[in-house]
């Protein structure tokens, strides 16, 4: 089993920046493919970001494209998502995802217990 540990959300203004963390342990077998979905209240689940095992692939949503970064450190196992130019839009539970494959649905195997981030207007 694989367990993940989201870090680093908060209260931030809109325009302002944040970073996430996700830290994984347990049975990591391989470099798992890692991402980051959100939900806001009465909403839908969506996608943000993910990453390969190697690193060497991103995925982002269109709407994050440009303002958010994720990233890899192998070695600690650990996931990044960089969040620069916040909107109040992307006021979410952000929750952290692994699986052997990168993807952008949701069906990915682990997850997160989520890391709250307010973008207040």
């Amino acid at each position: 089993q694989v367990q993940l540990v989201e870090s680093g959300g908060g209260l931030v203004q809109a325009g302002g920046s944040l970073r996430l963390s996700c830290a994984a342990s347990g049975r990591l077998f391989i470099s798992y493919a890692m991402g980051w979905f959100r939900q806001a209240p009465g909403k839908e689940r969506e996608f943000v970001a993910a990453i390969s095992g190697s690193g060497g692939t991103t995925y982002y949503a269109d709407s994050v494209k440009g303002r958010f970064t994720i990233s890899r450190a192998n070695a600690q196992n650990t996931v990044y998502l960089q969040m620069n130019s916040l909107l109040h839009e992307d006021t979410a539970v952000y929750y952290c995802v692994a699986d052997f494959t990168i993807r952008r649905e949701g069906d990915y195997r682990y997850w997160g217990q989520g890391t709250q981030v307010t973008v207040s207007s």
